[in-house]
């Protein structure tokens, strides 16, 4: 085991003088993951359906309610399992997630990414209301941030909340929402008046809210196009306060964007096993796929490379447990490793499997298509990529 303080490198957050690194999960987690692939494993049906799917898969939607597992997205004071939430359980739960179904990926996770605002800074009032009825499943939320000519640069939106002495105003579009045609409320981030920005919550009902259906993806996922149009809110529905809206999403980032590693590692696992089932009963030249030589290689890589991105993957996690908000590195270099990685090996996985791997609708076929958004989404590769190495550059003496 290793000390906290005793780091991996002289660039790793210090901790606590008495918290360990295991490289085994304790007892929490590994009972976590075990009850995770449970349910994986009982919804895999429904996957073929659900993740071509875009809008809420309603059988998808009921199941995972049933599984109590959105309890691990809100603290314990508000119906949730934990007195804060776990960056590594909810890892490990995406990573079996995904291995099965991307839809039920989505869902989970959404709950979190749309509603952690809340629980990171919103009044007594807004907790109560909202955050038991996301732990139950009972709203879906949605965090909207991008826009039809905003992307990674968020400080370019043009979504506006005005203060009206009383209430706010707000006024603006979003676009390629998650969650964005089945959520009960948006956390919605916008410019103020002087310049800085903040998030404010929007029940999905309000008058001048409207939703519309995004352009299909290639990996299909539920997603939306909001406008609010001089849409009317008490200024309780801000959420901290003004000016905070950066400090939130970076908040929000530090304990999920981790979770996307965690995902990537299951569909790179899931692709895998799907390419030892082939390679290890297809007979070519007199012999199983996976006695071939150049087969064999890349199995191996496969594996390597999936272990690699689980460790860095799970490691980021911890650390993101203690501080996330100084994990975010950390939790960049995860999603940005573990993302290309499961490119990389579902592409493999596809090459090995031949022309059964290119059968439409076929699992593997799902993965390749469900890998590639996940470079793009929560933080470019090549954007990650910018802010890894800017902290690098700093930090070296």
């Amino acid at each position: 085991m290793l000390k906290r303080t005793l780091q991996f490198n002289e660039y790793t957050i210090a901790a606590m003088e008495d918290e360990y690194m295991n490289f085994a999960l304790d007892p929490k987690h590994l009972a976590i993951m075990s009850e995770a692939k449970k349910f994986a494993k009982s919804v895999e049906h429904l996957a073929p359906e659900a993740d071509e799917s875009s809008v809420v898969h309603e059988g998808m939607l009921a199941a995972l309610r049933d599984s109590g597992l959105s309890s691990l997205m809100v603290p314990a004071e508000y119906g949730g399992r934990t007195e804060r939430l776990d960056p590594l359980a909810i890892c490990l739960v995406r990573e079996a997630l995904m291995s099965s179904s991307a839809h039920a990926d989505s869902l989970f996770a959404l709950q979190g990414i749309g509603s952690y605002a809340i629980t990171a800074a919103g009044s007594p009032e807004q907790r109560s209301l909202w955050l038991p009825k996301v732990a139950s499943l009972e709203v879906l939320p949605a965090l909207a941030l991008t826009e039809p000519d905003v992307g990674s640069d968020l400080k370019q939106v043009s979504t506006r909340i005005v203060d009206e002495g009383g209430q706010l105003r707000v006024t603006g579009s979003k676009s390629f929402i998650s969650n964005g045609v089945g959520a009960s409320f948006f956390i919605v981030f916008g410019k103020e008046s002087d310049g800085s920005f903040s998030m404010v919550l929007v029940p999905a009902d309000m008058p001048g809210v409207s939703v519309t259906s995004t352009p299909e993806l290639m990996a299909p996922h539920i997603l939306g196009e909001i406008r609010f149009d001089d849409v009317l809110l008490p200024s309780s529905a801000r959420l901290g306060e003004v000016g905070q809206g950066l400090e939130l999403v970076l908040a929000t980032l530090g304990v999920f964007r981790v979770s996307v590693g965690g995902a990537a590692v299951g569909l790179a696992q899931a692709a895998l096993e799907e390419a030892v089932r082939h390679t290890r009963q297809r007979v070519q030249f007199g012999r199983p796929l996976a006695k071939l030589g150049p087969v064999a290689q890349m199995l191996a890589d496969c594996w390597s490379e999936v272990e690699m991105a689980r460790l860095l993957t799970y490691r980021a996690a911890w650390i993101a447990s203690g501080d996330p908000s100084n994990a975010l590195n950390h939790s960049s270099m995860a999603k940005l490793a573990a993302t290309e990685m499961a490119s990389r090996v579902v592409d493999r996985c596809v090459q090995m499997m031949g022309r059964f791997g290119l059968i439409r609708n076929s699992k593997i076929e799902r993965l390749y298509r469900q890998a590639r958004p996940m470079r793009i989404y929560e933080g470019a590769s090549e954007v990650l990529r910018l802010g890894i190495a800017k902290t690098l550059t700093e930090q070296v003496k």
